[in-house]
């Protein structure tokens, strides 16, 4: 089973996932590629597999990617491969992916394995502050640039199983472990 966290920069997927991984058995995180820089905190093959522009266009050309795409002008993708290792193992992968990427694993994997949407809202002036607050400190710019994508993404709800207010971290949590152990019996009683 995969489970997709979804939601603005700032609405807490990471944390959430963290929390999820340490909390449930059989559940592990799948990093994506990035061509972003590696920041203070960065953990390779952890938080991300860090590769440059040139690499990661590379295996673009060579159809590694179940999806991609670019953010805050650096590449983002899945990588086939580790995923359908994941997913024979039968572990239940949390993978945090904005909405394009969200749409076209759906298109690509709902035949095969289950897929499990979660949209994570948080109000635009409560995302600024924790934009200002966060440990790799964004520039203004940035900021800027994640809060103009917040409508954006905030139209693409449609396509979520799930959408909840993430203002309580505690409760964000136990409510995903109730949608992850609620899913999982689902598809279990389905084979």
């Amino acid at each position: 089973m995969l489970v997709i966290l979804s939601g603005v920069a700032g609405a807490g997927k990471d944390t959430i996932k963290k929390e999820l991984i340490k909390r449930m058995e059989n559940v592990e995180t799948l990093p994506s590629f990035t061509s972003r820089p590696q920041r203070e905190g960065d953990v390779e093959g952890g938080t991300y597999h860090f590769v440059t522009k040139p690499e990661f266009e590379k295996m673009i050309q060579d159809g590694e990617f179940y999806e991609y795409d670019i953010h805050h002008n650096n590449y983002y993708g899945t990588s086939k491969k580790l995923l359908k290792q994941k997913i024979e193992s039968g572990k239940i992968i949390v993978k945090d992916i904005d909405v394009n990427g969200t749409e076209h694993l759906i298109d690509l994997l709902k035949n095969d394995t289950k897929v499990v949407t979660i949209f994570l809202r948080v109000p635009k002036e409560e995302l600024r502050k924790r934009l200002e607050t966060r440990i790799d400190k964004p520039s203004e710019e940035e900021i800027i640039l994640r809060l103009n994508r917040f409508d954006y993404e905030e139209s693409r709800i449609d396509l979520y199983d799930y959408v909840l207010k993430n203002n309580d971290l505690e409760k964000t949590v136990q409510i995903i472990m109730t949608i992850i152990n609620n899913e999982k019996m689902l598809e279990d009683k389905a084979k």
